[in-house]
């Protein structure tokens, strides 16, 4: 049996917290009708005894940090709140999960729960993931971390990681499948609806623009770039623009943005193409080159490696016009 500790708090988005109890505990239900010892034991873990705001019953106890030895494995929700005040007030936390993987705990984070895992140090030199709007703080306040924008979980070194909001359950999934045998995830799968196979998150992504920096001439060079992007530009013209060499403005682009001037303009014009097809553009020629392509093969490419569809599928997806077949 594997003991799961769930950390609940006052700030702690509740959809993940029960989410993962409702397939944890689902899966011990199964393991109980078949006659077999059950897989999980479930704590709702807090740091004070009145933190707990869930019932649990017989399906799952309540103690506090002090009443648990060492659990397996430690779930951290995401929250709701300040970035900035969230791991302060819960430092109680941070230290717990902290002492506890020194102890030999694994630990997993679910969408923004991955601030907690950040502050306890556990993710420096590792690879993670989160939602997606959470990226330019997180590659900004962490920067020893590597963020992978668009997968749905990590797993490195007794470490998971997870996408953002609902697809944090698909972590649940992973590790019920890890835990128990490809039959049972396969189980789990079908039980609650979730694609086992599903990696991405990419398609989600809503480019705004990093420009949580001060560097005013970046600044400047991003509202060219997104002014223009349906036209024929280059870095060349960009820099002159900011009246900086070329080699010079590469430098501060990438330090202020965490891109090259190059992928930042890829990313812009995708975007463009992204809200076209929502809004239900046929024309995927016409539509490459408002946005600022000429070549439908290099076009289709960087869409794909951005969004991880083709634009004919992220059409169908997205654009409620497209008729639907019975």
């Amino acid at each position: 049996m594997k003991e799961i500790a769930l950390i609940i708090h006052e700030e702690a988005t509740l959809s993940t917290v029960t989410g993962a109890m409702d397939m944890l505990i689902h899966t011990n239900r199964l393991f109980e009708l078949s006659g077999k010892p059950l897989p999980f034991k479930l704590i709702i873990a807090s740091e004070k005894s009145n933190d707990h705001i869930l019932p649990t019953g017989s399906l799952a106890s309540h103690h506090t940090f002090a009443e648990i030895g060492r659990p397996d494995l430690i779930i951290v929700p995401a929250f709701y709140g300040d970035r900035d005040l969230m791991p302060k007030k819960h430092n109680g936390i941070i230290n717990w999960i902290k002492t506890m993987h020194q102890n030999g705990a694994e630990v997993a984070s679910l969408c923004s729960g991955i601030y907690f895992l950040a502050e306890a140090g556990l993710l420096s030199g590792r690879s993670c993931t989160a939602h997606w709007n959470d990226m330019e703080d997180i590659v900004r306040r962490y920067p020893e971390v590597n963020f992978l924008s668009d997968m749905v979980i990590t797993d490195q070194e007794a470490i998971y990681t997870s996408g953002g909001a609902f697809s944090s359950l698909n972590l649940i999934l992973y590790l019920i499948d890890k835990f128990c045998g490809r039959e049972v995830g396969i189980w789990a799968s079908k039980m609650f609806s979730l694609d086992m196979d599903r990696i991405s998150q990419s398609h989600f992504v809503v480019f705004k623009g990093q420009r949580q920096h001060k560097d005013d001439e970046i600044l400047k060079a991003q509202t060219y770039i997104e002014q223009n992007h349906h036209l024929q530009i280059n870095i060349d013209e960009i820099a002159d623009h900011t009246n900086m060499s070329k080699r010079n403005f590469i430098r501060r682009f990438k330090k202020a943005t965490h891109n090259t001037p190059f992928e930042y303009l890829q990313r812009v014009k995708i975007e463009a193409a992204k809200k076209a097809l929502e809004k239900g553009a046929q024309n995927i020629n016409l539509l490459m080159y408002d946005a600022g392509y000429n070549d439908i093969k290099t076009f289709r490419e960087v869409f794909k490696k951005i969004t991880g569809l083709t634009p004919q599928d992220y059409r169908r997806k997205y654009n409620r016009d497209v008729p639907m077949l019975n």
